[in-house]
């Protein structure tokens, strides 16, 4: 099993690439004692630099597979493929491999569970065309997005990395991406997973190849 860990904090910042890296002797140790091959990204962006694990592969592009589905959705809700987080999308009726995606559901529904079906649909609404036109406009890893516009984030050929996903999330914390701030907005609402008094954790997992053994993120 091999593991990708994104943690992105707060702010963004251009000079995001060339910040100073930190390698964490901390998370390295969790890193052996599990027996698994990642990496780690944390970036302060008050203090400009990285704090990580295995920072070759963090600079190295993978398949997004699933967290995918945060730029999927800002692109779906800017090119009005879709009304809202909350519009019931069709799963199609075919057979999943989990009954839970068995379902016609929300945006806000089928994220946290990581529904494909419902982003697939989502995905052929939008098209190759827009979709490769706002990738470029995010700067989203290679922003390839080859000739099956239902699989390119599952499967390639689309990839990113560690480095770059940070980036882009810091971007999107703090409002600063090409879109409409409602937009962002509405995307953070999905993503939030935990809020105490003075900060919010937002995520999304993504496996390769899933169910089956792969890379995860």
């Amino acid at each position: 099993m091999k593991l990708i860990a994104i943690i992105c904090f707060l702010v963004y910042s251009s000079s995001v690439f060339s910040a100073e890296w930190t390698n964490s002797k901390e998370i390295e140790a969790l890193f052996l004692k599990a027996k698994l091959v990642g990496t780690f990204v944390l970036y302060n962006v008050e203090s400009d630099n990285f704090i990580g694990f295995n920072k070759e592969r963090a600079e190295t592009a993978f398949i997004p597979a699933s967290t995918y589905k945060i730029p999927h959705t800002l692109i779906g809700l800017a090119e009005g493929a879709v009304e809202n987080v909350d519009q019931i999308l069709p799963y199609g009726g075919k057979k999943q491999p989990f009954p839970v995606w068995e379902k016609d559901m929300s945006l806000r529904d089928a994220l946290p569970i990581s529904n494909v079906p419902i982003y697939q649909e989502l995905a052929r609404r939008i098209g190759l065309e827009r979709m490769a036109q706002n990738l470029a406009k995010l700067d989203y890893g290679n922003q390839q997005v080859g000739n099956v516009v239902d699989t390119f984030w599952l499967e390639g050929p689309l990839t990113i990395s560690a480095v770059q996903q940070t980036a882009f999330l810091a971007a999107l914390a703090q409002n600063k991406l090409p879109y409409a701030s409602e937009i962002q907005q509405n995307v953070r609402d999905i993503t939030r997973l935990e809020s105490v008094d003075d900060w919010t954790l937002h995520g999304k997992t993504g496996w390769v190849n899933a169910p089956g053994p792969g890379t995860g993120w």
